[in-house]
């Protein structure tokens, strides 16, 4: 099942802050950035965070679940998804914590 991208629309709504939360769609599914770094997925209409130290610290009680099948587990959010400021908070966290991605190689031209 395939999430509603007004769901989606209203969790980058909730964890945004200065513009910086932003979706774009994969495969029916959503992946939300922090800024340039991917951070977390919504799939079937539920949240799935990038495990980090920091955000498991943050949560104290982790619920671990895969996003898809085959996927490693990541932290679900299934509560306080009403709660703007400890989303935004989780949000900035976990992209705190995560590395720069790697550069995107060019492609040979010929």
């Amino acid at each position: 099942m395939a999430s509603d991208q007004k769901f989606v629309a209203y969790l980058v709504e909730q964890m945004d802050s200065g513009g910086l939360v932003t979706s774009k769609a994969m495969f029916g599914e959503y992946a939300l950035y922090f800024g340039n770094k991917l951070y977390a997925l919504v799939c079937d209409n539920k949240l799935f965070i990038k495990p980090t130290e920091a955000g498991r610290n943050y949560l104290q009680h982790v619920t671990e679940a895969p996003p898809y099948p085959g996927a490693k587990p990541s932290f679900l959010i299934e509560e306080n998804l009403e709660d703007r400021d400890w989303l935004r908070q989780l949000a900035r966290i976990t992209a705190e914590a995560l590395p720069e991605p790697k550069p995107k190689k060019e492609k040979k031209k010929g």
